[in-house]
């Protein structure tokens, strides 16, 4: 009985040490990644990078380092490298054919790399969402909408789709329709726009002002007032222009029409 028990005793207490080195190497390898990541992301070339650039060669190398972690542990523990491999070729194949989103957007997280319709930082639209790009991840990009929400879309689902790009370009062209009364002067009140749009802080100086008769609307004269300001002052300065708009028009009796209704009453 001795002899039979005394080589599976051995085996057990062998294996028990595989185990316990191989949990070692998780734990340990995972600190070790933990800090080389940390050292990546302090680094001075690492930094030079493009910010989208950055989060999506992050998230690479951070999938990649922890997986080899647990490939040596594996190993360790006395499976051969040849069969992990066969084996993880053949999960990989029936996981591609089960997860095809998940390549999907692997796929579109390599094409917004490639062609750049959009990097961190830049405020996008979508057909669902809009928000600033926060990150470009290898599965997914993670936006932050104006009131501060999270949203995380697949890279699949977001190369296939419309995407505009507001601060794509240096200028934004701010459009602002001013409707006054029938009554008004059309050349007292596109002198007074006019005046607005060149005393405007945020304009950008050697672009060209638009200030003109739009239509003859329903219950007013609609009036086209454009000016091109930089994009990051874009919202700062219709908020100003729009008030200061009103102001002007008050001061000088000059009215905005709103729509009214006549109920009369009959016996």
């Amino acid at each position: 009985m001795k002899e039979v028990l005394e080589p599976i005793i051995n085996e057990l207490a062998n294996f028990s040490v595989k185990i316990v080195i191989a949990v070692l190497i998780i734990v340990i390898g995972l600190r070790v990644v933990k800090f080389v990541m940390k050292k990546i992301k302090k680094g001075k070339g690492f930094n030079k990078l493009e910010k989208s650039t950055q989060t999506f060669i992050y998230s690479i190398l951070n999938i990649l380092l922890k997986g080899l972690v647990f490939l040596t542990a594996i190993t360790e523990v006395g499976i051969p490298m040849t069969s992990v491999i066969a084996v993880l070729g053949s999960a990989g194949l029936a996981l591609g054919l089960a997860l095809q989103g998940g390549l999907s957007n692997i796929a579109g997280g390599v094409m917004i790399m490639l062609f750049k319709p959009f990097k961190v930082g830049d405020f996008i639209d979508t057909n669902s969402y809009s928000g600033t790009v926060k990150e470009i991840n290898i599965f997914n990009t993670v936006l932050t909408t104006y009131d501060n929400k999270k949203i995380i879309m697949p890279n699949g689902d977001l190369s296939n789709s419309v995407v505009v790009n507001s601060t794509a370009m240096k200028n934004r062209l701010l459009d602002i329709t001013v409707s006054v009364d029938y009554k008004s002067s059309i050349e007292d009140v596109k002198n007074i726009l006019l005046k607005i749009a060149k005393d405007c802080k945020y304009r950008v100086k050697d672009e060209d002002i638009l200030v003109a008769l739009k239509e003859h609307g329903s219950s007013s004269l609609n009036f086209t007032f454009r000016i091109w300001v930089l994009k990051e002052d874009y919202w700062t300065a219709k908020f100003e222009l729009l008030e200061m708009i009103k102001n002007t028009l008050d001061e000088n009796g000059i009215s905005i029409p709103y729509p009214k209704l006549d109920v009369n009453i009959t016996k």
